[in-house]
């Protein structure tokens, strides 16, 4: 399917290069999400659907998959060496995207047959994304596929954990709980750090060699998380402990200059450090939460997918931006304000979490972490939706 746009539309600057729509589609979505979510997560709004489901699907196939599509369009045929996809290919997916975002957004507030048609359609754009990226993997002739094969992979598990949760949203609730599982650590995270270990070494110069283990021995450990949090909630510290302090001795064989004075580069090593904090405090809060039954509001999850991907989706995405827009590779004060203004996000979310642990009422600080996401990503778009748009050249 490819919804026709007019023939000025297909051929403006707008749609010339893929991460362009998508990383627009995005970044609305982001604040459309959250402000839905947080409206019916105070009773404000009634949707067709939990506030919290909403949350988790909104924010995984809505923001960050269109996102992942972005960069990937963009740069999975440079990492397979292969000719860069043609528009018609990466159009129809857009087309999908954009479209079933908006009938999966107008139906969590008016009705449930219209977001389960949304749903769908996100679901088989999709499967379309995931099967662009195979076709490059299967053609290239490169003889290295390690880091393609990985980012490959978690994003079939996404694919997967889509299926679950569109089949558990309208059929059998239990598999939406596994599809969460899934879409945070075997795509989430798994396609964010496959990319990391590959990129950022390389941004940094750092000289140190590939790890071949690290994946593999990262991947399992991320399945047995799984298993035992389908077994007995809360029962995978010990494994969590085990990932972050993996991930940790990887970072710091790494050697890794933190804090980096380019903007640029501190943004994508304080990501990559918040990983092992998020293993490691997560282990501890799920130790605490097995033993004595306190609630620490998902502060794992939120560690990880805000501290690690969010973060370094903002620091990649402000990267392919400036640089495939014709403009320095560089951080003028307002980048570097944006940068420092996710590790507010990253910081309210938390207190948050810490709130709810400790039985007090959280509603305000709710309030104030979800304002400065919003805040975070309408700031972006008024410095960067018009590189995006129209090539502008920033001053």
């Amino acid at each position: 399917m490819h919804m026709k746009f007019s023939e000025d539309s297909e051929n403006n600057y707008f749609f010339s290069q893929p991460h362009q729509p998508f990383f627009i589609l995005s970044f609305v979505n982001a604040i459309v999400i959250m402000l839905i979510f947080m409206l019916s997560y105070k009773g404000i709004m009634n949707i067709a659907m939990s506030p919290t489901n909403f949350h988790a699907y909104g924010l995984t196939y809505l923001l960050f998959t269109p996102a992942f599509l972005a960069f990937l369009f963009t740069t999975f045929p440079r990492f397979a060496s292969t000719p860069i996809i043609e528009k018609k290919d990466y159009m129809s997916v857009f087309s999908l995207y954009y479209l079933g975002s908006a009938i999966f957004v107008l139906g969590s507030i008016a009705s449930p047959v219209l977001s389960g048609i949304g749903m769908i359609m996100v679901f088989v754009g999709h499967v379309m994304g995931m099967l662009i990226l195979k076709n490059i993997y299967t053609t290239t002739t490169m003889e290295d596929k390690h880091d393609i094969y990985w980012i490959l992979l978690a994003m079939k598990f996404g694919v997967l954990a889509h299926l679950f949760f569109i089949i558990g949203e309208l059929f059998y609730m239990p598999l939406v709980g596994l599809s969460t599982e899934i879409s945070n650590y075997l795509y989430l995270f798994l396609l964010t750090f496959s990319v990391a270990q590959r990129m950022v070494p390389f941004f940094s110069h750092s000289m140190v060699g590939r790890n071949d283990y690290l994946l593999k021995v990262v991947f399992t450990l991320l399945l047995l998380h799984i298993v035992l949090e389908g077994v007995y909630t809360h029962s995978s510290f010990i494994v969590d402990i085990l990932v972050g302090v993996l991930i940790g001795r990887e970072l710091f064989r790494w050697k890794l200059q933190f804090p980096n004075p380019n903007p640029l580069l501190w943004i994508l090593h304080t990501a990559l450090y918040w990983v092992p904090i998020a293993f490691i405090v997560g282990g501890v809060t799920n130790f605490l939460s097995f033993t004595t039954g306190i609630s620490f509001l998902a502060l794992d999850i939120h560690i990880l997918v805000l501290g690690f991907v969010f973060t370094i989706l903002i620091g990649f995405g402000t990267r392919v931006t400036i640089g495939h827009s014709g403009n320095m590779m560089q951080s003028d004060k307002w980048t570097s304000r944006l940068f420092y203004w996710t590790q507010v996000v990253v910081g309210m979310r938390i207190l948050v979490s810490l709130a709810a642990a400790f039985g007090w009422n959280f509603m305000v600080l709710f309030d104030i972490s979800a304002t400065v996401w919003i805040l975070m990503f309408i700031a972006w778009a008024v410095r960067f939706f018009e590189v995006l748009i129209t090539g502008k050249k920033l001053s």
